[in-house]
């Protein structure tokens, strides 16, 4: 569902939790990341799943997470300021990527919305919020 109002984002979770058989991802933008809380909020009130992009979004209550490893990104993103700062021509260095993902199941967000996840995607998880 596309979303461009923070007024629009309560009905249209609800319209997706009326529906049993239905889940929410949420995308890695800055009106979700500025929403977020209210996403997390507005989904549990009406017992929809979500998955969302980013560790800090299944911290503060999500279902889980799974994307970028942020803190790495940031890590590659100086060195290659570094390297800038220290004479390399930018033009000359690799496009960098991310190449480190990470999942996180928050359990407690799971328990409250009656799923039970199995073990086997559980010691898949980077991180288990209990």
């Amino acid at each position: 569902m596309a979303v461009k109002d923070p007024s629009e984002l309560d009905r249209a979770i609800a319209s997706l939790g009326a529906e049993r058989t239905s889940a929410l991802i949420v995308m890695p933008d800055s009106f979700n990341v500025v929403h977020r809380d209210r996403i997390i909020a507005a989904t549990a009130q009406h017992g929809l799943p979500a998955v969302y992009p980013y560790r800090y979004m299944a911290a503060a209550g999500g279902l889980m997470s799974y994307g970028v490893d942020l803190l790495d990104m940031y890590v590659r993103g100086a060195v290659q300021v570094d390297r800038i700062l220290r004479g390399a021509d930018p033009r000359e260095m690799p496009i960098q990527v991310p190449t480190k993902f990470e999942f996180v199941i928050n359990r407690k967000t799971a328990e409250a919305l009656g799923l039970t996840i199995p073990q086997t995607v559980l010691l898949r998880a980077d991180e288990v919020i209990k």
